[in-house]
This record gives structure tokens, C-alpha cells and sequence, in this order.
């Protein structure tokens, strides 16, 4: 095959995707000022990260996994997929400002711990010593 025939090929195919990069867990055509995530509907996370400002995304724009003939689901529902043993998980979404922020505290808990571990006198003063580094 020449390369004038490999630069021609047609617009608007449909990708091919290698076995070994198939993922359930895809979330494609998602809104940049979102961050998304996979919940497993159980124990009652969903409520607790609607509590926390995430919101289940409906959004028919949003395609889920990789292509499947399984994968059926109306339009206008909740975006969801199965995660094995009956377990069913729900794509959700939070505006990328308040993810940040979450993001932030959590940071600023592992610093105040990290802190705490580096501070000598925390340690006895009686032997050994701790050495934390970032890399």
C-alpha cells in the first residue's frame, strides 16, 4: 500500500480499539467543567456523594465503556453499568471547582499528618528518627 492511499483513509470511521484496551469504565464526551466518577450503587454512597454536590449524569452525550451489544439503555436515563456480582454503578458528576476544593482539603489533612510525623518532639527523643521525603 502506498502512502497516498494510507493518508486517504475515511473520515468518520469508526475507530478500531485493540482487545487489551477495552475498559468498562470509560466515560466519553464528558463537559470539561466537570469531573466525573464511577459509583458503585451500594452501602448507600450514591446519596452520601449527592450529599457531597455530585449528581448523576443523564446527559445523552455521554457515552459510557467500550461498545457492546449489552450496553442498552433508553435515552434520558441515568448513565449506568453493571460492575459484576449485581452490582450496579452510576456515572456522576461535580462541578470542577468544588472537586478542586475537596481536593485541597484532603491535601491539607495529609500535610498536617505528614507535619505531625516530621515534628521531633512528637517523637520521645529517646532513639530513632523519621525521614519523610518526596520524590
Amino acid at each position: 500500500m502506498t502512502k497516498e492511499a494510507i493518508a486517504k483513509a475515511p473520515v468518520g470511521r469508526v475507530t478500531r480499539t485493540p482487545v487489551g484496551q477495552r475498559n468498562i469504565l470509560t466515560v466519553k464526551g464528558k463537559d470539561p467543567a466537570y469531573e466525573y466518577r464511577i459509583v458503585n450503587d451500594v452501602e448507600d454512597r450514591i446519596t452520601q456523594f449527592q450529599e457531597a454536590g455530585y449528581e448523576i449524569v443523564q446527559s445523552d452525550t455521554v457515552e459510557v465503556g467500550d461498545k457492546r451489544a449489552s450496553n442498552g439503555t433508553s435515552v434520558g436515563s441515568a448513565k449506568q453499568l453493571s460492575v459484576g456480582q449485581g452490582t450496579k454503578a452510576f456515572v456522576m458528576k461535580i462541578k470542577k471547582e468544588w472537586y478542586e476544593e475537596d481536593q485541597r482539603a484532603k491535601q491539607g489533612q495529609i500535610a498536617a499528618t505528614e507535619s505531625a510525623i516530621k515534628d521531633p518532639t512528637l517523637n520521645g527523643g529517646d532513639y530513632g528518627s523519621t525521614k519523610l521525603s518526596r520524590d
